[in-house]
């Protein structure tokens, strides 16, 4: 009978946990990255604000550090016309479908003690993942129309 609940106790467990694919993408996304480019799906000038904070122009080139074994992280925009400084999240990867290898990652504004303000995250595709590249895709909609914005990230 103890051998029986050891075994349901470790199927528990091992059900409960985050995949492989998972904890190997967060043993990737592990340190220091920068914010090299921002493009979107179509041509054209937008003036569009990313995760509520600033603008494209903003973001290009920020930092960002990912702390995967408590899903925080911050980045830090430093242009001087932008409202520079550090800014704080947590963030989780959630497989979407393991024979794609895409995910789902959602990444949730907070200040500096992991605190959420507005309680308000934002969900994009985690569409690569290297030892070097990154790329997040979020989908929004413009006049009717889907519209997708790609992030990519650089290693540092």
């Amino acid at each position: 009978m103890k051998k029986m609940l050891l075994v349901l106790i470790g199927i528990c467990l091992f059900s409960c946990g985050a995949s492989k694919t998972v904890r190997d993408s967060k043993k990737v996304i592990k340190g220091n990255w920068t914010l090299s480019s921002i493009d979107y799906s179509k041509t054209g000038t937008y003036n569009v604000t990313l995760l509520n904070d600033a603008s494209r122009e903003c973001f290009e080139g920020s930092t960002w550090q990912f702390i995967p074994n408590n899903n925080t992280g911050n980045y830090n925009i430093s242009k001087p016309s932008c409202n520079s400084g550090d800014r704080y999240f947590v963030f989780t990867i959630d497989e979407v479908d393991e024979t794609t290898g895409l995910y789902d990652f959602l990444i949730k504004p907070t200040n500096e003690k992991g605190k959420s303000e507005t309680n308000q995250g934002f969900r994009m595709k985690l569409t690569l993942l290297t030892e070097t590249n990154m790329q997040w895709q979020q989908t929004v909609r413009v006049d009717g129309a889907s519209f997708i914005i790609n992030m990519n990230f650089t290693k540092l």
